[in-house]
Parts: C-alpha cells; structure tokens; sequence
C-alpha cells in the first residue's frame, strides 16, 4: 500500500502555488488589492461588497455589486481577478482549518 504522506504533501504543494499565482501573478489588478480580495479586508469600499458576499455569502452576488465596481473605474478584467481572489482566500481558510482540525482529531486519537 502506497503511503498517503507524498501525495498529501503533493496536495499542499499545488495549493501554495495557487496561492501564490494569485497573490503575486501577472494580472490586471495590483498585488495589494488581490491580496486585500484574498484576505477580505482593507478592500475599496466600492468593491467590499462583492468581496464580502464572494467570501461569505456568494448566492447574494448581483448584478448590482458588479455595476458598483464598474462605476468605480474597476475594469472587467480587475473584477474576475478580485473575485477568483476573494473565492480562493475563503477557500484557503477553509482548507486550513480543515488541517487544523483533522491535525487535532489524530493528535487526540494517536
């Protein structure tokens, strides 16, 4: 039987490196504010409602928190990149508390 250690290390590998393409990628929105979107805080206030409902309420998204960005000067393009940054950040949270807490369960069992 194969141990699940290299592939695990495998999956934690490819989710840095996801990580760190969206915080630091080539990209149309700077660095900071992708990272503000991945971390959802210090977000421009025309933006931090999308940014918020894209963390922590997604199937509140309308057209109108689209229109608000837009009309703030955000193009298109900024937009997609701040909301796959703000659905990743979430996702990253919750992938780390996943570990913290499966880390826990087998340090209580073992």
């Amino acid at each position: 039987m194969e141990s699940a250690v290299p592939q695990e290390n495998n999956k934690r590998a490819a989710h840095r490196e996801l990580v760190g393409r969206i915080l630091h990628g080539v990209g149309r929105a700077s660095p900071d504010l992708r990272r503000s979107a991945f971390h959802n805080s210090d977000v421009p206030p025309a933006l931090q409602p999308l940014i918020d409902k894209v963390a922590t309420k997604p199937t509140e998204i309308t057209d109108d928190d689209f229109a608000t960005a837009a009309a703030a000067g955000f193009s298109e393009d900024q937009v997609f990149e701040l909301v796959i940054s703000a659905a990743v950040g979430q996702s990253a949270r919750l992938y780390d508390a996943g570990l913290a807490a499966l880390a826990e369960a087998t340090e209580e069992t073992g």
